[in-house]
């Protein structure tokens, strides 16, 4: 089973001003590619696991046949594809609330200021590159917290809700060393809260 890009639901440009078109092609064709890539050929080892969702993949991932190179090469890109192909998904040029989540995160974070605030701390405390989530875990339960890499909620068994890229090349031509404002602009083209 090939992993293959599939096109942004919106143009290059409709996230502008907030991120540059530049930015998001090349972050698009380029290293999401490049995860997709790396990805195929790792599994293209092993035809045994071919068919199985890769979210349930690396939610076992210590259960897979990997060997520790590989495990380490699907672990990574695995989770480049998985964290970019739902980045892509929960961002858009005009906001779609959803009702359900704005209320679910008001009870349990206070308000919504208060869940970005956690969010962006998240987000602003990851040393290096990684993400920054708002996942529900197992006992259904929404969390804030941040992972390296391209490391996955889906390690750990928990489902993604928002994330965001705090990898360099997902804002650096804009906004190069100035992370704090890139979050603080991402809100406007998170289009659930």
């Amino acid at each position: 089973m090939k992993y293959l890009l599939t096109p942004l639901p919106y143009s290059y440009d409709s996230l502008e001003p907030y991120i540059d078109v530049k930015t998001m092609e090349i972050h698009h064709t380029k290293h999401h590619q490049a995860y997709i890539n790396n990805l195929n050929n790792v599994l293209e080892k092993y035809p045994q696991i071919a068919g199985i969702k890769l979210e349930d993949l690396m939610e076992n991932l210590d259960k897979q046949p990997f060997d520790e190179k590989d495990k380490t090469i699907f672990r990574n890109n695995g989770g480049g594809h998985l964290n970019h192909s739902f980045f892509w998904t929960i961002m858009s040029p005009g906001k779609e609330f959803d009702e359900n989540l704005v209320s679910d995160a008001k009870r349990e974070f206070g308000s919504i200021n208060e869940f970005k605030k956690l969010f962006t701390a998240a987000a602003m405390g990851r040393f290096g590159s990684g993400w920054a989530w708002l996942v529900l875990d197992k006992n259904k339960k929404l969390k804030v917290y941040s992972t390296a890499n391209q490391d996955s909620p889906y390690l750990t068994g928990d489902i993604p809700v928002i994330g965001l890229d705090v990898w360099e090349h997902a804002y650096y031509l804009k906004y190069q060393n100035r992370r704090n404002e890139y979050i603080e602009n991402w809100w406007n083209v998170l289009k659930l809260v």
